[in-house]
């Protein structure tokens, strides 16, 4: 009898961040003064689009390395818990496999019905066991990607931007991109600080 085992990989660290923001329709003041300001700095973001490195970014946020430290734990745990069950059922099937020429036929049935029944039993733990740890590093994407695009919609609305990129090195649409359009350090400083005070 064979057993296969499953593998619990860490949370993966090329995670979606997000493709498009909402828009920003420029404000009217009644003074003068104020106005002409309010114009200048809407209308130099004014269809502006920019963009943020994926790479960076999950690098310097914070809630980032805790998410991936946390899970990472968490796949080492379930690995170690496979392994010893694992090697429990490997040390029954050792024993039986020195003591099945003493045995009787009946002896030997019933052993092997036994661990066949253990096999199937460890397989199946095997299986809920990865999915359950899937799922939960599905949400725990799902809410990483969440708290990236609801501050992202925020920031894009006070600058007036009418879009934040995702970019990445070597993959993606974006060949080239102007530093100026890169926010980068703005977003994960902000998405820092909104972090320490979620912890507060």
């Amino acid at each position: 009898m064979k057993l296969n085992t499953v593998k619990f990989s860490g949370l993966a660290t090329a995670i979606a961040i997000v493709s498009v923001m909402s828009a920003c329709g420029n404000k009217e003041t009644k003074t003068e003064s104020t106005a002409a300001k309010t114009t200048v700095s809407v209308d130099a973001n004014k269809d502006k689009i920019v963009f943020v490195d994926s790479d960076s970014l999950l690098n310097q946020y914070e809630y980032f390395k805790v998410l991936k430290t946390k899970m990472e734990a968490k796949g080492k745990a379930a690995d170690a818990d496979l392994k010893a069950k694992g090697q429990a059922f490997q040390r029954d099937m050792q024993q039986y496999q020195s003591q099945a020429n003493s045995m009787t036929a009946e002896q030997r049935a019933a052993t092997e019905e036994r661990l066949g029944r253990k096999q199937q039993e460890l397989q199946a733990y095997q299986q809920n066991a990865g999915a359950a740890f899937q799922n939960e590093q599905a949400k725990e994407q799902e809410a990483l990607y969440n708290k990236v695009a609801d501050f992202l919609k925020t920031y894009a609305k006070e600058k007036g931007y009418k879009m934040v990129l995702k970019y990445q090195k070597g993959m993606g649409d974006i060949l080239f991109a102007d530093e100026s359009l890169d926010v980068t350090s703005e977003v994960i400083k902000g998405l820092n600080e909104a972090y320490n005070k979620e912890k507060k």
